[in-house]
């Protein structure tokens, strides 16, 4: 995942639409000073999960964020009152002996690191299960585009929000797809992901991973979304709003999952 980071900057952009081609954008920008980014996940599947503690590097440098050594990751769940000390693996990954993910329980992440503390603290919702996948198919510009679609009933009276994962031929896309039932409480939902879906052809699989989320990161991928370029979304000079605390990056997230596969015809 990547990150924007809050620096002074200039944009010139020409938009030139002429036989589908793209004018590049020049952009010129700042380097920023490291900072301490943390990504973990708990979900009701069976563990271990992983927190992932990295450096964030200068906008010129190559896209590798080193690992950081040496912190001490806890993770506490507040049902169940157990605190377990993650085990320091290789890059920076962190990994769980303790921790059993379940819906309806609150955990608490703290990172100690070079002197400092970063906090944050996620709860799992109950979990909305998709019925299944079908497919919206449209053509424009002498393309046909082909929409997956997660078909599902949202409980009525609740906040719930969702992430939705694609993986076409084995390969995830990179594009985040994020809604909550602010305008769908207690309804069915067909929803198309829409994307540059020419890829999909007839007889492929596609893969949904449907996460439910708490509203911290709902609005964490939301605002991601509208940054990340690569989404086709206005890029901003400034990070989405993390869930951790004490100016770290990146977001800690207890989440249910479940994967459905549908094939194209």
């Amino acid at each position: 995942m990547k990150y924007i980071f809050k620096i002074k900057y200039w944009i010139i952009v020409s938009f030139l639409f002429i036989c589908a081609c793209k004018k590049v954008i020049t952009v010129s920008l700042n380097d920023a000073a490291p900072t301490i980014v943390i990504e973990g996940n708990i979900s009701n599947e069976a563990g271990p999960y992983q927190v992932k503690v990295t450096r964030s590097i200068s906008y010129t440098s190559d896209n590798i964020y080193p690992g950081v050594t040496g912190a001490i990751v806890t993770i506490k769940d507040d049902s169940t009152g157990i605190t377990d000390v993650l085990t320091e693996n290789p890059n920076g990954i962190y990994i769980t002996n303790k921790t059993v993910g379940a819906s309806g329980h609150n955990y608490h992440l703290y990172v100690k690191s070079d002197g400092k503390e970063y906090a944050a603290q996620s709860k799992m919702p109950q979990q909305v299960m998709m019925d299944s996948i079908t497919f919206l198919t449209n053509s424009g510009f002498g393309k046909i585009n082909v929409s997956p679609q997660p078909n599902f009933q949202d409980p009525i009276g609740v906040y719930n929000a969702y992430q939705f994962l694609e993986t076409y031929h084995g390969v995830p896309s990179k594009q985040i797809f994020v809604l909550d039932d602010e305008f769908s409480d207690g309804r069915y939902v067909v929803r198309p992901l829409r994307n540059d879906s020419t890829y999909i052809q007839s007889g492929d699989v596609v893969q949904l991973e449907m996460r439910c989320i708490d509203k911290n990161i709902f609005n964490f991928l939301k605002e991601l979304n509208r940054q990340d370029p690569t989404n086709g979304q206005p890029t901003s000079p400034s990070n989405p709003t993390s869930n951790i605390s004490n100016g770290a990056l990146g977001y800690f997230s207890a989440h249910t999952t479940q994967k459905v596969k549908a094939v194209y015809h």
